[in-house]
């Protein structure tokens, strides 16, 4: 990518499927920055969750979103007919050509397989500038997995919190291909000028503890939760890199905070 700056770089796996897909519609859709997104130069795509392992409970919200039975970013089922993820994965997608396949920690099989209807955009969204980075995806059916809830608020700084996604798992060439099962990263909330080019109030700087370990390409778009197990709330989603080292498992991140959204998520959810 091209991008004027580089905690831009989106984490969107689109740009690694690229070459094995042709020409779809990811022509037509936005290069944005570090999390998961629609990125339209391969050649700039770094390798999902750096330095995390395979997910250790169920996740029954967890959403793969797929082209062509491909896996490009992450969503998380906030409704029974209704995903939660990254602007950047679905603006100028044809919501037709999309599937979302929920609650299976492998992504080629299990869950329920969806169509998409329509596509909600948050209006906030501009590619190549911070926040607004929320879209909504209205599934053709009601699914029997259990949704996740928003949170009331994300947590301060220190708190502990998890992401998930079926991004490359290294920074480096000998990751050939996105993991099929499910990865898990304990993280936790920073001061928002570890961030750069963040807008304080609707995203979240993340880091982890674990040296080496954050989101990357492939995960855009999957949760950030906060909680313990069988008790997550959602907080946020998965949306670009946090500093302008080109390498996904060093320094921070950046999550849409969606519990600042919650109100234009339950106008168009609810």
């Amino acid at each position: 990518m091209n991008d004027a700056s580089p905690a831009r770089r989106p984490r969107d796996g689109r740009a690694l499927l690229l070459g094995a897909l042709g020409a779809l519609v990811l022509a037509a859709a936005p290069v944005v920055s570090a999390a998961a997104g629609p990125v339209v130069e391969p050649a700039d795509a770094t390798p999902a969750v750096v330095g995390g392992h395979d997910a250790t409970e169920e996740y029954p919200f967890m959403v793969s979103l797929q082209q062509d039975g491909q896996h490009f970013c992450g969503g998380s089922l906030i409704k029974p007919d209704w995903v939660v993820t990254a602007a950047h994965c679905a603006k100028g997608s044809d919501p037709a050509l999309l599937t979302a396949r929920v609650g299976s920690a492998d992504r080629t099989s299990g869950g329920t397989e969806a169509g998409i209807t329509e596509i909600v955009v948050h209006p906030d969204y501009r590619p190549e500038e911070p926040g607004g980075d929320v879209a909504l995806l209205h599934l053709d059916q009601k699914v029997p997995e259990a949704p996740i809830s928003i949170a009331a608020e994300p947590g301060s700084p220190g708190d502990a919190t998890r992401i998930l996604g079926w991004g490359y798992t290294c920074d480096d060439a000998s990751c050939s291909s996105l993991p099929v099962q499910l990865q898990e990263l304990d993280t936790e909330l920073v001061p928002d000028d570890r961030c750069a080019d963040i807008e304080a109030g609707t995203e979240l700087c993340t880091d982890s503890p674990t040296e080496g370990a954050q989101g990357c390409n492939g995960d855009s778009g999957g949760p950030q939760l906060a909680g313990e197990r069988g008790r997550w709330e959602l907080i946020g989603a998965t949306s670009r890199d946090g500093d302008t080292d080109p390498a996904c498992g060093t320094g921070t991140g950046i999550w849409t905070d969606l519990t600042a959204h919650a109100a234009w998520i339950e106008q168009h959810a609810g």
